[in-house]
C-alpha cells in the first residue's frame, strides 16, 4: 500500500458536518491502491463499548488519488474514528499515527481521529436557491439601452462595433429590465451584474462613490424596479462588490492625497511615505493600475465602511447576494466579519468569491458560500478547445476539482465557461457549435450553479478583454440560436433537483467517452461526450466523434 498517498484531515473538506447529527468523512488513497475501505467509529468517551464499522464508497477518482466517503448519522456527535483498509494483500488501520497492521483501541484516545462535537454554528448552510439557480452574467454597458431619454453624449461606440478599453456603448439598468422576460425564457433565474456604482470607466471596477448608481446606468429607482421585477418573476440578483480597491477619485483617497498623514483616512490605504505618489509609486494598488488604490482591509474602520455598503444594498434594495471582486487579496479577518453582517441582514444572501485558484480555506462556512469556478473553466478549455485532455484525463481533472471542497460547497459553486475577464468560449473552440453545445451540457449538469455570459446563446465571439465585452445582438433572436437548447438544460436541472450525492464522472469505451451521471431527487441523468476522432468499440453506447448524448431517466433527450 502506498502510505505516502493516504490523507485525512479533521475539520476540513475531509471531515465536515452537514446537520446537527450528520457528518461526512472522506479519505484519500493512491489511485487503484485500495480495494476496500471501512470506518470504525464510536463516541470518544465510550471507547470499546459501542464500536461500529461501516463500508466507505469510492466517490471520486482523480489523476493520482481515489477518494472514499461515508456519511455518519450520530446520536452522540463526540466522534472518534479510525479507518480499516484492504489493499488485496494486507489489512491496515489508519489513524493519526499513520497506517499500521494492528491498532490498540484501548489506547485509542491518544491517536484516533476525532471530531469533538458538532456545534450548530459550525455547520455550513446550503443556500438551496443557489444550488438550483441558472445564472446569466451581464456586462451592463454592452447589453441593452433602455433609457432613450438619457444624456447619451458619453457614448462613443456604435452598437455592434468592436469595443476598445475606453468604449461606451450605452447599456443601462432599464435595458436589463426590458429584457427580463427574454432572460427568464432562456431558463435563467438569477442575474450576476458587473458593478453598477459611480465610476469613470465602462466596466465600473474603479468606483468613485459606492452609494450612487452610475448615472450612465440609471438611478436608485431603476435598481429598485429591477429587483422588484426580478423577484416578481421568481428570479434573483447578485451585485459585484469591489472592496479590494477603489478609484483614485474617491473622496477618501483624495483626502489622503491632499493631507497625507494628517488625513483621517491615511491608514485606510497602504501608503509607504507621507503622501501617496505615482512616480515612483509608493502606495498599494490593484495589479499595476495606479488609478486604483488598494483598501487596507485589515483596518477596522475600513471594514465597517465596506460592510455598510454591502448591508445597505441588501436592506434598501433587497438584493440577493454579492460577487466579491479580487477577493483573495482581501484579509480573511474582513471576510469573516463581512459574512456575519451580510447573513444577519439577509440570511439567504449568497457570497461568491472571485478566487481563480483553490480556495478551500475561504470555503469553510466562515467566509464565502462559493467561488467563480475558473478551475472548471480551464478544464473545459483543455478538453474542448486545446486538446490537452482525452476523456480519462478530463474525468480525472473534474473529480480532482470536486475533491477540493465539501459536498455542501460543491453544490453552490458558480461554474462558467467564460466571463468578462476571459476570451469567449465560442471563439476558443474555433466557433464549433457542437463543441459549445457539448460544453454547455457539461456546464449545466456539473455540481453547482451554471453561469452563462450574455450573448452565449447567440454564438457571440470575442477574444480577451475588451473584445469579450461586445454588444449584445438581439437581432439574432430569430436566427438559429441556442435559446431552446439552454432552456432545456435549465429545465432538466430544475426538474431533477440534483445534489452532489450520486455524482459520478468517468471515462469509458477506450477513453473515448466522457461520462457523467447525476442522481437527482426527481430523476437521473447521464451525459456522454465524444471529443475523440473515432467511435469506440462498445456498440451499446456509441457516440459519434465531436458529439454528445444526454439521457434523462433512460431516454435520450438531446
Amino acid at each position: 500500500m502506498n502510505q505516502f498517498a493516504l490523507l485525512h484531515m479533521t475539520d476540513s473538506a475531509y471531515c465536515f458536518p452537514v446537520s446537527e447529527h450528520e457528518i461526512v468523512i472522506r479519505l484519500r488513497t493512491a489511485r487503484g491502491d485500495i480495494e476496500k475501505a471501512w470506518i470504525i467509529f464510536e463516541s470518544k468517551y465510550v471507547i470499546g463499548e459501542s464500536q461500529k464499522k461501516l463500508p466507505m464508497e469510492k466517490v471520486l477518482s482523480g489523476e493520482l488519488y481515489d477518494y472514499y466517503s461515508v456519511k455518519l448519522d450520530l446520536e452522540d456527535t463526540r466522534l472518534a474514528y479510525v479507518f480499516y483498509l484492504w489493499d488485496g494483500r494486507e489489512y491496515y488501520y489508519y489513524s493519526e499515527d499513520g497506517a499500521t497492521l494492528t491498532y490498540d483501541f484501548t489506547k485509542g484516545y491518544y491517536n484516533f481521529f476525532q471530531y469533538p462535537y458538532i456545534n450548530a454554528a459550525d455547520i455550513m448552510k446550503k443556500e438551496d436557491w443557489l444550488t438550483q439557480a441558472s445564472f446569466y452574467q451581464i456586462f451592463i454597458d454592452r447589453f441593452c439601452i433602455g433609457d432613450e431619454n438619457k444624456d447619451k453624449s458619453y457614448i462613443n461606440l456604435k452598437w455592434g462595433d468592436v469595443p476598445t478599453p475606453k468604449s461606451f456603448a450605452g447599456g443601462d439598468l432599464k435595458g436589463i429590465i426590458s429584457k427580463l422576460d427574454y432572460i427568464s425564457n432562456l431558463g435563467c433565474d438569477a442575474l450576476y451584474l458587473t458593478p453598477i456604482f459611480k465610476s469613470p470607466s465602462n466596466h465600473k471596477y474603479d468606483i468613485v462613490d459606492y452609494f450612487e448608481i452610475d448615472p450612465n446606468f440609471g438611478d436608485n429607482a431603476d435598481l429598485q424596479e429591477l429587483v422588484k421585477e426580478l423577484h416578481k418573476r421568481g428570479m434573483k440578483i447578485v451585485l459585484d462588490a469591489v472592496f479590494n480597491h477603489v478609484s483614485e477619485l474617491n473622496e477618501k483617497f483624495q483626502d489622503v492625497v491632499k493631507k497625507g498623514r494628517e488625513s483621517q483616512y491615511f491608514d485606510w490605504f497602504v501608503v509607504k511615505g507621507d503622501f501617496p505618489k505615482k512616480d515612483p509609486l509608493n502606495y498599494e494598488v490593484f495589479a499595476g493600475c495606479t488609478y486604483m488604490p488598494k483598501w487596507n482591509t485589515s483596518n477596522s474602520d475600513v471594514q465597517d465602511y465596506l460592510i455598510s455598503i454591502a448591508t445597505y444594498y441588501i436592506k434598501e434594495f433587497d438584493i440577493d447576494g454579492w460577487r466579491l471582486d479580487v477577493s483573495d487579496e482581501i484579509s480573511h479577518d474582513f471576510w469573516r466579519k463581512f459574512r456575519k453582517e451580510v447573513k444577519k441582514a439577509k440570511e439567504t444572501a449568497v457570497i461568491i468569491g472571485e478566487n481563480w485558484h483553490d480556495a478551500n480555506n475561504y470555503l469553510r462556512g466562515d467566509q464565502y458560500d462559493s467561488i467563480m469556478n475558473y478551475a472548471f473553466t480551464k478544464a473545459a478549455l483543455d478538453y474542448f478547445a486545446y486538446d490537452k485532455f482525452d476523456a480519462e484525463k478530463m474525468a480525472d481533472k473534474l473529480n480532482d476539482i470536486l475533491a477540493r471542497n465539501t459536498d455542501t460547497v460543491n453544490d453552490m459553486m458558480l461554474n462558467l465557461l467564460d466571463s468578462h475577464d476571459t476570451d469567449r468560449f465560442f471563439s476558443e473552440v474555433h466557433e464549433d457549435r457542437d463543441k459549445l453545445k457539448a460544453a454547455l451540457a457539461l456546464l449545466y449538469l456539473f455540481p453547482g450553479a451554471p453561469s452563462i455570459f450574455y450573448g452565449t446563446e447567440c454564438y457571440t465571439v470575442g477574444g480577451y478583454d475588451p473584445d469579450c465585452r461586445r454588444c449584445m445582438d438581439f437581432g439574432k433572436e430569430k436566427e438559429n440560436t441556442l435559446t431552446d437548447f439552454i432552456r432545456q438544460l435549465a429545465d432538466i436541472r430544475k426538474k431533477c433537483n440534483f445534489s452532489f450525492d450520486g455524482t459520478r464522472i468517468y471515462s469509458s469505451d477506450d477513453n473515448k467517452l466522457l461520462c457523467m451521471e447525476r442522481h437527482g431527487e426527481n430523476g437521473d441523468v447521464t451525459l456522454l461526450i465524444n471529443e475523440s476522432d473515432s467511435v469506440g468499440k462498445d456498440k451499446d453506447i456509441q457516440v459519434e466523434p465531436g458529439s454528445y448524448r444526454l439521457y434523462v431517466g433512460g431516454g435520450e433527450v438531446l
